[in-house]
């Protein structure tokens, strides 16, 4: 059975998207390069990349909707059914993973009653694993709408879902304060973010990064390095090498004792 045409947005609706629309389009030289900032503008009308905002993308881009589709399908941060308010995200990477994100991924199905990419009946949380989010010093981490919560446990993470469902105020652990999913994407479309203290709010590297940026400018001495399993410890080798691996190896180059000649074909000799 064919698919029926796209339904179009509300005449008034439409107007105003087709607006911001155009003022996104008009920052680039090649139009269809304004295609991952609208999509956003459309999932922020919506909450989720509905074939409404995909014909309206195409149709402003002169594109096909398969393009478009093609690209709404590729990216993991557009959605393709309506969601939550609050898309929580835990990360089970290696590094998370181990020091406690899968616990907590786990813990929070069973706690919401959703699966992953699930959203909970009364619409306020949509569930997810995700990849890294180069916060591993803070791991194991959850993103809330693309903000941090650094250094969660499983009771952390279950009274963070608990309050966003209750309409309480939570706080990122830094970064600008948190907003809804609709509210990030249309930031994300590259409009201002008019959240208090957005502009001034930032993160920083965690104490494993500084300690290595200190290792790095010579401010702390060298890591203490093990002997390998097997070899003697250090106080009986040479003070100079500082592990066994450190200690030049003797090769014919280096080693006039034992020259090396070209490799004598069999037969020969």
């Amino acid at each position: 059975m064919p698919q029926l045409p796209a339904p179009d947005y509300p005449a008034d609706v439409r107007a105003r998207l087709e607006a911001d629309a155009r003022e996104v389009i008009a920052r680039y030289p090649d139009s269809r390069s304004a295609l991952l900032p609208l999509l956003h503008l459309v999932q922020a009308e919506e909450g989720h990349v509905s074939r409404t905002g995909i014909r309206l993308c195409a149709e402003l881009l002169g594109l096909t909707t398969a393009e478009v589709t093609a690209v709404a399908t590729f990216y993991t941060m557009y959605r393709r059914a309506p969601g939550g308010d609050y898309q929580v995200g835990v990360c089970t990477n290696t590094l998370c993973a181990v020091l406690g994100g899968d616990a907590i991924f786990d813990d929070l199905k069973r706690h919401l009653g959703v699966a992953n990419g699930g959203t909970t009946e009364d619409g306020s949380i949509t569930l997810e694993h995700i990849e890294c989010n180069a916060a591993c010093d803070f791991a194991p981490v959850v993103m809330v709408n693309w903000e941090f919560f650094d250094n969660q446990t499983v009771e952390s993470a279950r009274r963070l879902v608990d309050d966003l469902r209750a309409g309480r105020t939570v706080e990122p652990t830094r970064g600008a304060p948190l907003c809804t999913y609709k509210e990030t994407a249309r930031i994300l479309a590259g409009f201002p973010d008019r959240r208090p203290g957005a502009v001034e709010a930032g993160g920083g590297a965690g104490p494993a990064s500084l300690a290595g940026l200190r290792l790095a400018k010579g401010e702390a001495g060298p890591a203490r390095v093990g002997p390998p399993r097997g070899a003697p410890p250090h106080d009986e080798r040479p003070p100079e090498h500082l592990s066994s691996h450190d200690a030049p190896q003797k090769t014919s180059a280096s080693d006039p004792d034992h020259p090396s000649g070209p490799v004598a074909e069999e037969g020969e000799g």
